[in-house]
């Protein structure tokens, strides 16, 4: 696990010395964490219940993710620059969490772009084999997002290779919607936007495993 991320704790419980993340920060770091969590999920509901004011929430909350990961990459910045006596390891830990941050935030802005069209409507045009891909490729985003907080928040580096997996899921449903899309049984507008659709999903997938390396990348280093 990142000291950075064991920034709650004191040099008296734990015999180390305190990590530069405050506790303050870190509480931002897991609310973000958790913003975009909802909002994946949110967006998914959104767009299959036809729910335009939980689509335009989704699209809003996205603008406090972006000033929270703004804040966050600022705050880490100014520890580089200025934090006294910051150790090889601290550095190497606010380092890797500078390649995080954009991670997370891309996640949000995924969830935004999916409530987006939700909030025009576009569930209603579905057809129904979509409609169920669609729900099944939400569930699985928000399965491999709570695996992915588990490695990065919790350290739980055990949970990497179950987001490996839960990828791979993705990608199989990524296919499968895009076989459906040309069976053309929907207007082509619409299955052209079903395939942004679905590519969202399967980015959103992408990124988690690209948090997760950077975990165990950073942790195989210590």
């Amino acid at each position: 696990m990142y000291r950075v991320f064991a920034s709650a704790k004191t040099p008296e419980t734990t015999g180390v010395s305190p990590s530069p993340i405050t506790p303050a920060m870190m509480q931002k770091i897991v609310h973000t964490f958790a913003l975009v969590g909802e909002g994946i999920a949110e967006a998914t509901h959104a767009l299959l219940a036809g729910d335009r004011e939980l689509a335009k929430h989704v699209v809003q909350q996205d603008v406090v993710i972006d000033a929270l990961v703004n804040d966050i990459v600022a705050q880490v910045e100014k520890l580089l620059v200025y934090g006294p006596s910051l150790t090889s390891e601290d550095r190497a830990s606010l380092l890797t969490l500078l390649r995080v941050m954009p991670e997370v935030e891309r996640n949000g802005d995924l969830a935004e772009h999916i409530a987006r069209r939700a909030a025009r409507g576009m569930g209603s045009e579905m057809s129904p084999r979509s409609r169920g891909l669609v729900e099944r490729m939400g569930e699985v985003a928000s399965t491999i997002w709570r695996e992915a907080t588990d490695v990065i928040i919790d350290g739980k580096l055990e949970a990497a290779g179950a987001i490996e997996d839960i990828d791979d899921e993705l990608d199989d449903l990524h296919v499968s919607l895009t076989a459906e899309l040309t069976s053309g049984s929907m207007p082509v507008p619409v299955a052209v936007e079903l395939a942004l659709l679905a590519r969202f999903y399967e980015r959103f997938g992408d990124h988690c495993v690209n948090l997760a390396r950077r975990q165990i990348g950073r942790d195989g280093a210590d």
